[in-house]
Formats: C-alpha cells, structure tokens, sequence
C-alpha cells in the first residue's frame, strides 16, 4: 500500500526503520507474522505514528485510542508506536481495555441480577470503566516520581490479576496508546431487534442487548470522551473476524488439542456482533484515521483526517 506522505516524515520514518531494525524483527517472529509486514511497518505504522505526533501537545499527555475487532492488530500496532515514541523521546505507555475486565465475581453478580449472559466478560457492560477512567486521569496528572500500577487481567484464570502484581509505570507521560475491540462504540436507537441465534435464542426480551446498549450512553460515553485522537482498523467484514477466530482456533486445537468447536466459535462471536457491525458501519465516518485490514490481516488502505 502506497500512502504519499510529507517528504520530511517520510525521511525521519526511514531513520526510524533502521534504528529500529532489530526490535521490529523481534517483533515479527514473536507474533509469527508473514515477512510482507516489514512493509507495513516500514510504509504505514512508522510514518503514520510520526504524522500522530503532530497533535501531542507539551504539558499535556495526548491518549490515542485504537479500535478494532479481533485479529485486526491492533495491540500489535500499540507494541510498535511504543518502540517509535520511546526512540524519538517521548514517554509512552499502553492501556488495554481487556485489562479492565469487572472481576469473575462482579460478573457473576451481573449476571443474577441483570442477565446470565454478562457473565461472559466482553460486551460492554462487562468492564470496569471507573477502573479505566481512574487509571487514564492518574497517568495523565503523573509527575517525575509518579509510580502507576496499570492494571491486567488473567483470561486463562477469567480474573483481575490481584494488584500487587500489575506491572509499574513509573514517571510522567506523554502518550497514552489506550486500544480495544469496542472503543468508540455508540448506543443505538431501541427497540433493537434480534441480530443472531444468541439474541434470539438466550435473550429473546432484549435485556441483555439493552443493558449493553445503556452502558454505551453512560459510562462508556465517559470513558471514550476521554480519547483525543481515533485510530481505527476496520476489518473487511464480520464475516472475516469470525473466520480469523475459527483459523485461530484451528491452530490451537493442532497445537495442544484445546480450543473451540465451530459451533462454539459461532455462538461466542455472537456475543460481540451487533456492536462489532456498528462500528464497522459508523466509525469510519468520524474516526481521525481508518486502515483497512485485508483478509490477510495487512493494511491495504489508509484513510487519513488528521489535520
């Protein structure tokens, strides 16, 4: 993919890309990524973090939100632009919204009182948005001798890691990369109709996709609002997150034997559907930056507004 960017970017990325040649390698083989993403890198993620710098401003630590669905990158691209800021000299630190899971017991809880289904941690509703709207203010006001744990989730354990053992981030900071399948996602108009067999089926009054849905025009609104500038990598369909998920599982039951049916890969990606075709239908209208990822898992199209 061709992007035509300012002269002068393009020669500090391609300084960049040779610092940075032995990390990126590293990076590569430990995700077992094809050797196409070297251009990627090189072409897209390096000149489009130097272009995102543009809006960082001194004293005021800039938080980037990366949005997209499974199997899309986007935690990869967080591990990149935290090598290239940390290379030009800016703090950086990364947020992940699977990190701020509700605990096994809070969903459990949910889960009797609200609706069985917010026991399957995932959907909006399923996080713990004061957890991420503290942890964001407090690395934001960090000073020089600020010590921040950032929270972590365990998802073979279905759990918070207990606090004593979410890592540090020590000092101020500059850029905060915060990513997640759902950032950004909106409440939609009611009554919503059932989108699949899991709607249909195990919440056929609507009041599971209601509580989702008034958690976006809550806490979630708050949470997002917090974001100063949008990243997303909009996946070619629904139907490819589903199929990258079913490959993906593939692959774990050759490995070790475990992992998911097709059915049940079915069924768990039913859960995140409707607000995942929201996104993909909406956000693009109104995010800074949209890549397109190919079926390939690689960036065909960049759609650029930041000014």
């Amino acid at each position: 993919m061709d992007y035509q960017w300012p002269a002068g970017l393009l020669e500090r990325s391609e300084q960049l890309y040779t610092k940075l040649a032995g990390p990126i390698k590293q990076l590569i083989a430990e995700h077992q990524l094809p050797i196409e993403f070297y251009s990627v890198i090189r072409g897209v993620s390096l000149p489009l973090a130097l272009w995102i710098l543009k809006r960082y401003k001194s004293g005021s630590p800039l938080i980037v939100g990366i949005s997209g669905g499974q199997g899309t990158g986007k935690s990869t691209l967080a591990e990149i632009w935290k090598l290239v800021y940390q290379e030009v000299g800016y703090r950086c630190c990364t947020l992940s919204l699977d990190d701020i899971y509700l605990t096994l017991k809070q969903r459990q809880d949910l889960a009797r009182t609200v609706h069985p289904l917010l026991e399957t941690r995932g959907v909006p509703g399923t996080h713990d948005v004061n957890l991420g709207i503290s942890t964001l203010n407090t690395l934001c006001s960090a000073e020089t001798g600020s010590a921040i744990a950032i929270p972590r989730f365990d998802k073979a354990r279905d759990d918070r890691f207990a606090p004593h053992l979410w890592p540090v981030y020590r000092g101020q900071v500059d850029i905060i990369l915060f990513e997640g399948w759902c950032l950004g996602a909106k409440s939609s108009v009611q009554p919503q109709a059932p989108l699949n067999e899991l709607e249909s089926s195990e919440d056929r009054f609507g009041h599971w996709r209601g509580y989702v849905n008034q958690q976006l025009d809550g806490p979630y609104r708050e949470l997002f609002a917090m974001v100063d500038t949008w990243v997303m990598l909009k996946a070619p369909s629904m139907e490819s997150i589903i199929e990258w998920r079913r490959l993906q599982e593939q692959k774990l039951r050759m490995r070790s034997g475990g992992g998911m049916t097709d059915n049940q890969i079915v069924r768990f990606v039913q859960h995140f559907e409707r607000v995942t075709r929201n996104l993909l239908r909406d956000m693009p209208a109104w995010a800074d930056c949209v890549l397109d990822v190919g079926e390939d898992h690689l960036i065909r199209k960049l759609d650029l507004r930041l000014d």
